[in-house]
């Protein structure tokens, strides 16, 4: 994605003096990370990470105090001490870091540094969902309290089309091994010569995942970062609810300084493409009992076999199946009782009474806009509030959280990559955690203090 008319300054992605963890002072690299707080299953996720090592960043992301006060001042104190104890130490220069994810066949390499911060208006950084104010509240509390952006964001971005994707197909002639061809230049060409070097840290975490990281300190290849990036935009692909606090905390500060830029994973997509998955719902007091009834005269509904892979498979043919015929193209599976039950080909007169107007077909035929304005609005009543439905990104999860509470599992079908990407170059917002992009950073490799220079 090119930054549109002339002189626009697209992306600005400078150098930081990353805070890491000291190796010898930690179990394991791997056993201090996390992944992103949003995504951690609480509280199962959650109580393994904090016994998976005294240091884990969870600590710091997720802390456990008994008031929101107390949870910030908590982690405040905590990050104090780590980096006064020396397990977490500065690195000695401004550098941006290569950053490099594998996992089985999938391969992810972007860069890691601090982006200046632009509003919406500007196109240069395109968010894609609404956000909830009571996390970007949340959130805003937490960094003030720390100084500190303890997890980067993750944004995509459209290069140029050289170099070889994750999956080994190339696009420009290269070899296909990941390799850029001679003349790519850029940051794709830095990126290709930087993991010829050892790597500053290298980890494989619980799920399999290898993650390695390398500094990048010469002037000549933040320069050649800098330029290509300029004629760029990019896609929040994850972090809405951390980039929206990062407007509101630069909006609060009249002088220039650091809190003018965020912390960012920047992906090039055409050779890095990015997976796209659905999160879930929880709806924590909303029974399959009470669920089922309420819609059967607006959907159809059926019972289906298991198990969750299975019946996840079904959602999926149901999904494609209602794109190629006439009317809404929506299909939710439902859980919580020990059984799947599959709601599709809803009613179109009801969608026409509950779908807000004036918005592009591509949004009105969401499945999370129908599932917040017909399913959660009118027909089931549920409020969208933490004390009601939970998001979950792990649908198994989801389903054993249903049946242990009483309550109903909504699993949903992946967005489609390209209407997310037309909904954001129009301006237009889709409902809050529609999507998931992924392979997702892992927490804890780099943090980034704002109190250093």
């Amino acid at each position: 994605m090119s930054i549109p008319g002339p002189g626009g300054q697209g992306l600005q992605l400078t150098p930081f003096r990353g805070l890491r963890y000291v190796a010898e002072r930690v179990g394991s690299l791997a056993a201090v990370t996390s992944p992103p707080y949003d995504v951690v299953v609480r509280p199962e996720g959650l109580r393994e990470l904090e016994t998976a090592d005294p240091y884990n960043i969870v600590r710091l992301i997720l802390p456990q105090a008994g008031t929101p006060e107390a949870r910030h001042r908590q982690a405040a104190e905590t990050l104090r001490r780590w980096q006064a104890d020396g397990v977490l130490a500065p690195d000695p220069e401004p550098a941006l870091y290569v950053y490099e994810q594998r996992d089985g066949p999938t391969l992810q390499r972007g860069l890691i540094g601090a982006l200046r911060l632009s509003p919406r208006e500007e196109g240069i950084v395109l968010p894609h969902e609404e956000v909830m104010p009571h996390i970007v509240e949340d959130r805003a509390d937490l960094m003030r309290a720390t100084a500190a952006h303890l997890e980067p964001l993750l944004l995509a971005y459209r290069g140029n089309g050289n170099g070889t994707s994750a999956n080994g197909t190339s696009g420009n002639g290269t070899s296909g091994n990941g390799a850029a061809g001679p003349g790519t230049g850029g940051a794709a060409q830095v990126i290709e010569r930087t993991i010829l070097r050892e790597p500053l840290l290298s980890t494989t975490t619980e799920d399999g995942v290898d993650h390695h990281l390398w500094r990048v300190t010469n002037p000549a290849d933040l320069v050649e970062v800098s330029t290509d990036l300029r004629h760029h935009q990019a896609l929040i692909a994850d972090g809405h609810h951390r980039w929206a606090t990062y407007l509101r905390l630069r909006e609060e500060r009249r002088e220039p300084g650091p809190w003018d830029f965020g912390l960012v994973l920047l992906v090039d997509t055409t050779r890095y493409p990015l997976r796209v998955r659905a999160i879930h719902r929880l709806l924590r007091r909303l029974s399959p009992d009470e669920a089922l009834p309420a819609v059967r005269s607006a959907f159809r509904v059926r019972t289906i076999d298991g198990p969750l892979p299975r019946a996840l498979e079904t959602l999926a043919e149901a999904a494609e199946a209602a794109r190629a015929e006439p009317g809404a193209p929506n299909a939710f599976l439902l859980a919580g009782d020990g059984r799947f039950h599959l709601l599709d080909r809803p009613d179109p007169e009801l969608l026409a009474r509950t779908v807000p107007d004036g918005r592009p077909e591509a949004w009105r035929t969401l499945d999370a806009t129908v599932l917040h304005h017909t399913l959660l609005d009118h027909l089931w009543n549920v409020s969208d509030t933490p004390e009601y439905i939970g998001y979950l990104h792990d649908p198994t999860a989801a389903v054993e959280q249903a049946e242990r509470l009483g309550g109903t599992a909504v699993l949903m079908h992946p967005v489609r990559e390209d209407v997310v990407h037309e909904l954001a170059r129009q301006g237009i917002a889709m409902p809050h955690k529609s999507t998931s992009f992924g392979p997702k950073p892992a927490t804890g490799l780099v943090l980034r203090s704002l109190t250093l220079g």
